[in-house]
C-alpha cells in the first residue's frame, strides 16, 4: 500500500523544487476545489480569519484576479497592493514593503515582480508564506499547475504526452515551469521558436528543441502557445512580426496541414491575436484558453490551502 503524500512546504516558490508527487497531491486538491466552484454558492471556510496579500510589481489580469477570488472563494480576506500606488514610488525596497505588510499581521504574500528570484528573497525576509506569481523570466509556477490540471482533465494523463511548446521560450516563465511540470510527470515536451529565443542549453531541463514549427506539430497532443515577449527584450530579435507569422504563428491551414485533428490548443494570455495565434484558432473547438482561466481559480484554491494547513 503506497504511503500517503502529505504537504510539507511553506512556500510555492517554482516548481522545479517539487516532486512529482507533490505535483499530483495540488492537482487532486484542485480537483475537489473546481467542484466547489460549480455549485449554487462556490464558497467554503476554510482560510475563514486568514490574511492574504497580493503583492504585484507588474501588470496582470488573470493572475491575479484568480488569486483573489481563489483567496475569497476560501473565505480569506485579501489586500490588494500595487506598485504603481505603493510606497515603491517613493523609493521603498521590496525587502522593506513586504516587512511592513507582514507588521499588519498577514499569513500568506502572493507576488508578482519583473527580477528572478523576488519570491525566494521575500520568502528569506518574512515569516508569512510566500507564492511566487511569476517572477521575471523565471518561474511562473501556478500557470504550469494550471495547464497541467486542464491538460490531465481533457486527456487523462501525463505519461507519454506529446506536448510543445511554441513561442518566445527565452524569455518566458510559463515555459520554464512547464517544462519543469510536464517531464516530472512523464510527458515529452518539445519547445520550438525562433533561435534568438531559445535559451542555451534548455536540453538539459529535459525538452527537446526544434526551429520547425512542422515538426513541432506532427504527432503533439498539445500545443501550448505563447506570446512574444517585446517588453523583456532588450532589442529585437527576429526581423519583423510577418516573419515571425510566417515561421512560428499558428493558423488553421497550419494545423489542417500538420497536426493532429483534435490536438488541444493551450495560450496563457494575454493573446497577441494575429501573431502568434489566429482569431480562428484561439476560438476553435480544440482551444482550451477558457478552460484554463476557469481552472487556474480551483488551482489556486488549492495552491493557498495547502500552504495553510502549513502554518
Amino acid at each position: 500500500m503506497e504511503k500517503a503524500i502529505t504537504w510539507t512546504k511553506k512556500h510555492l516558490l517554482g516548481i522545479e523544487e517539487l516532486s512529482e508527487e507533490e505535483i499530483l497531491l495540488i492537482l487532486d486538491q484542485a480537483k475537489g476545489f473546481k467542484e466547489v466552484l460549480e455549485r449554487p454558492i462556490p464558497k467554503v471556510p476554510p482560510l475563514r480569519g486568514k490574511t492574504i496579500v497580493t503583492l504585484f510589481c507588474e501588470p496582470s489580469t488573470r493572475t491575479r484576479t484568480s488569486f483573489e477570488l481563489a483567496a475569497k472563494r476560501l473565505s480569506a480576506d485579501t489586500i490588494s497592493v500595487a506598485a504603481a500606488s505603493s510606497s515603491f514610488q517613493k523609493g521603498e525596497t521590496l525587502k522593506d514593503t513586504a516587512r511592513n505588510i507582514e507588521a499588519m499581521k498577514v499569513d500568506m504574500i502572493i507576488i508578482r515582480h519583473s527580477a528572478a528570484g523576488a519570491a525566494h528573497f521575500l520568502a528569506r525576509s518574512v515569516d508569512a508564506s510566500v507564492v511566487n506569481a511569476g517572477d521575471g523570466a523565471h518561474e511562473h509556477p501556478t500557470q504550469a499547475l494550471l495547464d497541467a490540471f486542464t491538460m490531465r482533465e481533457k486527456l487523462g494523463r501525463f505519461k507519454g504526452l506529446n506536448v510543445s511548446i511554441v513561442g518566445d521560450i527565452a524569455h518566458s516563465r510559463v515555459a520554464r515551469s512547464n517544462i519543469w511540470a510536464l517531464t516530472k510527470l512523464g510527458a515529452n515536451v518539445t519547445v520550438c521558436g525562433p533561435k534568438t529565443m531559445m535559451p542555451v542549453e534548455i536540453e538539459k531541463m529535459g525538452a527537446r528543441v526544434t526551429y520547425d514549427i512542422k515538426e513541432a506539430l506532427e504527432g503533439a497532443d498539445v500545443l501550448n502557445i505563447l506570446r512574444i515577449q517585446l517588453e523583456r527584450q532588450k532589442e529585437p530579435l527576429f526581423p519583423g512580426t510577418r516573419e515571425y507569422i510566417k515561421c512560428f504563428g499558428i493558423n488553421r491551414e497550419k494545423l489542417k496541414k500538420y497536426a493532429k485533428k483534435d490536438i488541444v490548443i493551450m495560450h496563457p494570455g494575454p493573446i497577441n491575436r494575429g501573431v502568434e495565434l489566429s482569431d480562428d484558432v484561439a476560438d476553435d473547438e480544440y482551444s482550451v484558453i477558457l478552460d484554463q482561466v476557469t481552472n487556474g481559480v480551483a488551482v489556486r484554491m488549492a495552491v493557498l490551502f495547502l500552504l495553510s494547513v502549513t502554518k
